[in-house]
């Protein structure tokens, strides 16, 4: 099928968002204090949006956050189409780290781009999470 990425507005993300990972909390507990100051990036397929992701810049360091595919197109590589073009972008900008908060279940897959797993763990929701990171 045929795709496209564009970067989009901060409210756009919401609905994957809140359908993918948290459906039974209110919409507002998928949206970011500082949404606002982030790039935000959804992969089309046949003018749907199906996968975004949030990137935030801060001197030289990249955080990707709220990545989600609607269930229908996971295990298709849209995400990874998606998220190789956040890694692209990190390195144009000349970036030193890209990092995020993976659930544990998911860490492999991020494995596959090249990041490393910390020993940093949180929970959230009931949901355990690994900060993991790659440097430039």
């Amino acid at each position: 099928m045929e795709h496209k990425i564009l970067e989009i507005s901060a409210n756009e993300v919401l609905l994957i968002r809140h359908t993918v990972m948290w459906p039974t909390k209110p919409i507002d507990y998928v949206r970011l204090p500082n949404d606002e100051n982030g790039r935000h990036f959804g992969l089309y397929i046949n003018d749907q949006l199906v996968s975004v992701i949030s990137l935030f810049i801060e001197n030289s360091l990249a955080q990707f956050r709220k990545f989600a595919t609607l269930k229908k197109y996971q295990g298709k590589g849209y995400g990874t189409i998606l998220l190789n073009e956040i890694m692209l972008i990190a390195q144009e900008n000349k970036l030193s780290k890209i990092w995020c908060n993976a659930r544990v279940e998911k860490s492999s897959f991020y494995e596959k781009f090249g990041m490393q797993i910390t020993d940093k763990t949180f929970e959230k929701g009931g949901i355990i999470y690994v900060i993991m990171e790659k440097g430039f």
